[in-house]
């Protein structure tokens, strides 16, 4: 992904921090995301909580049905990446 800027998307991120409660989130992703969609990301966010706690791949699959190149992913996302479910799994709401 040669030419890939996550500034594009800045629209949408302005648009979630517009939303003050879990029902305006529930309003606001039941519009804009596929069930699927909803359920991948969330899955996403339990896989990585998981890995966070120190569950290994196998109790991470178990718990949440997630395959192991999705726990993979996440788990490469929490050692490398920018720190996003960090922010959000430990709550400072800060960047690393």
């Amino acid at each position: 992904m040669a030419n890939f800027s996550i500034e594009k998307y800045n629209g949408l991120f302005d648009a979630v921090l517009k939303l003050k409660t879990v029902e305006d989130c529930q309003k606001f992703f039941e519009d804009v995301c596929t069930i699927k969609e909803l359920e991948d990301v969330s899955q996403r966010l339990e896989v990585a909580k998981l890995l966070s706690e120190g569950k290994n791949y196998q109790e991470v699959a178990k718990a949440t049905g997630a395959s192991t190149a999705t726990i993979s992913r996440v788990s490469k996302c929490l050692n490398y990446g920018e720190g996003g479910y960090k922010l959000v799994i430990d709550g400072k709401g800060e960047s690393k």
